[in-house]
């Protein structure tokens, strides 16, 4: 369908901190890059920093596109914007959904698009803001082979790392393994700041003690300090996380699968919610303890 470098028409759907950026990484890797966002303005803005094209309909934006994407909220947006994309992809389209949702929701769509010989590609991120706007994004993905070695070249305008995990929904289920793992650092982290604050600790001494060590993290080398400062307006929101979170506990409910600490944390991230923290980045979690 398309070699290594080679131009392709893209129509990207849903234009947040996310796709905003990641859609702008594709005109600069010279792709032809149409858009649509829910709310106008924001396809418009795009279009006036970028140069690709805005799109009042999703019809419109996905005819005759060779790659669709999709970066919206959950499985509820992603069935609404695929009831339209369904209709308006050109035979052999590959549709990308890089939206963090269930594995049911991808699995369902991959067997609609199938049905009208699509591919559909389940391909959640992580990598935060920071790494969308950096092109440094991890992608898990769930599909055919075929269809993702063809997406690859592409999405790696925004990526550093695409691994095909499995079938259709494998991808969404490692995103939630990376959310349960982050979770569990977040609340390990926050322990051990808010303990060391507790007992009078000069947070940055600490730091240089164990931070090379075994403690060692992403969270602890771009968090810890912040979070002992109370500053918490960085990356990925409470509000998402724990939509993500929701996901993680449904699934593994209905697999007979416990999972305590991220039960617990799910329900400090209420408290959080409750504080009036749900934009607040995800190492506000800290703030359960402190208040």
């Amino acid at each position: 369908m398309l070699g290594k470098l080679t131009m392709a028409k893209c129509a990207f759907l849903g234009l947040g901190v996310m796709g905003h950026p990641m859609a702008g990484h594709l005109v600069a890797a010279g792709h032809e890059v149409r858009v649509w966002n829910r709310t106008k303005l924001k396809a418009l803005n795009w279009s006036e920093t970028y140069k690709g094209k805005a799109f009042d309909s999703i019809d419109g934006c996905v005819d005759g596109a060779d790659f669709v994407f999709l970066c919206v909220g959950q499985d509820k947006d992603v069935f609404d914007v695929m009831e339209f994309v369904l209709v308006a992809a050109k035979p052999d389209a590959i549709i990308i959904d890089h939206t963090t949702a269930s594995s049911k929701c991808a699995q369902e769509c991959y067997a609609k698009a199938a049905e009208r010989k699509l591919e559909f590609i389940d391909a959640p991120i992580s990598g935060g803001e920071a790494g969308a706007v950096n092109g440094q994004l991890s992608i898990m993905c769930g599909g055919n082979k075929d269809a993702f070695e063809k997406a690859m070249p592409v999405m790696s305008a925004y990526a550093k790392a695409m691994t095909l995990i499995g079938p259709s929904g494998s991808g969404q289920m490692a995103k939630m393994i990376n959310q349960i793992c982050i979770a569990g650092v977040l609340q390990g982290l926050s322990e051990g700041v808010h303990f060391a604050t507790e007992m009078g600790l000069d947070m940055e001494t600490v730091l240089k003690a164990i931070g090379k060590g075994a403690a060692q993290s992403w969270q602890m080398d771009n968090r810890a300090i912040t979070m002992s400062r109370d500053e918490f307006d960085f990356g990925f929101a409470v509000d998402w996380m724990r939509k993500d979170l929701g996901i993680v506990l449904e699934t593994a409910s209905e697999n007979n699968i416990d999972l305590p600490l991220v039960q617990d944390v799910q329900s400090r991230y209420k408290v959080v919610q409750e504080m009036g923290g749900g934009r607040w980045d995800t190492s506000s979690l800290i703030k359960a303890l402190k208040d």
